[in-house]
C-alpha cells in the first residue's frame, strides 16, 4: 500500500482531501484492473492543473522580464512547462514512487513515463489548487519549477533548435538546412528515427528521437554545437 503521507511530507502540503491527493497519482490504466476503486483517474485534476500551471508561469514571467515580446515569453514559457522539464521535476519529488498503474504501464520507461510523469505533476497542482486554493498552488510551482529559469535564459534553452540553426545558416553560410530520414528502426508504436540535418549536400549532424520532430530537433541541436552556433 502506498503511503501518500510521505509525499505530503515531502511536499509540505498536508491535504485537507486526502482522496484528492491520492486522485492526482491514478492513472486511467489502473481502474481497468481496479475497477471497484471509488476514486476516479487523474485526467481533470491534470485539466485544471495544466491551466493554473500556465497562469503561474505566465504571471512570473511577465513581471520578471518587463522588456521581453511576447513572442520570447511564449517560447521561454514553453521551455518551463514542456514534458521534458516538468517529468524531470516530478523525477526529483519521486512522484515515480506513489504511481498508481496497471502492470503494463509500470513496465513501461523512457518516453511512455516522461509524459505520466508529466501529467501526474499537472494533477498534482490542480489536487492542491482544489484543496488549498491559489496561493500554496503558486508556492509549489514557484518553489519546484520557477527556479530553473535563469538557467534556462542563459544557456538558450527556450529557443528552439530548428528555427535557430535555419536563422544562422541563412545569416552565415546563405542556405537554409534541410532534414532527411536516415533510419526507422522498432515496431510502429514504438518506433526509433534517426534524421540528418544537411547543409547542401552536406551531412552536418544526425538525431534521434521517438519522432521524426524530435529527431530532428536533436539534430538542428547537434548542429548548432559543431558549427559553434549556440
Amino acid at each position: 500500500m502506498i503511503n501518500f503521507t510521505q509525499f505530503e511530507k515531502r511536499t509540505g502540503i498536508t491535504f485537507k482531501n486526502k482522496n484528492l491527493l491520492k486522485q492526482a497519482f491514478v492513472h486511467r490504466s489502473y481502474l481497468n484492473e481496479n475497477p471497484k476503486l471509488k476514486i476516479s483517474h487523474n485526467e481533470r485534476l491534470e485539466f485544471l492543473g495544466d491551466a493554473v500551471l500556465e497562469l503561474v508561469v505566465t504571471d512570473f514571467l511577465f513581471n520578471k522580464y518587463s522588456n521581453k515580446a511576447e513572442g520570447e515569453l511564449t517560447s521561454l514559457r514553453s521551455a518551463l512547462v514542456n514534458t521534458i522539464t516538468i517529468s524531470q521535476v516530478a523525477t526529483e519529488l519521486k512522484m515515480n514512487d506513489f504511481l498508481l498503474l496497471s502492470k503494463g504501464e509500470t513496465k513501461d520507461a523512457g518516453k511512455a513515463r516522461q509524459y505520466i510523469l508529466a501529467n501526474t505533476f499537472e494533477a498534482f497542482i490542480g489536487a492542491v489548487y482544489l484543496d488549498q486554493g491559489y496561493q500554496p498552488a503558486q508556492k509549489f510551482i514557484k518553489f519546484n519549477l520557477l527556479g530553473r529559469t535563469n538557467e534556462i535564459v542563459s544557456k538558450g534553452l527556450w529557443r528552439d533548435a530548428k528555427s535557430l540553426i535555419q536563422e544562422k545558416a541563412q545569416e552565415y553560410i546563405g542556405i537554409t538546412p534541410f532534414y532527411q530520414v536516415i533510419d526507422e528502426e522498432g515496431p510502429d508504436h514504438n518506433k526509433k528515427f534517426t534524421v540528418g540535418i544537411y547543409f547542401d549536400k552536406e551531412l552536418m549532424a544526425e538525431g534521434r528521437g521517438d519522432s521524426k520532430q524530435e529527431a530532428e530537433q536533436q539534430a538542428a541541436q547537434l548542429a548548432l554545437k559543431v558549427k559553434n552556433w549556440e
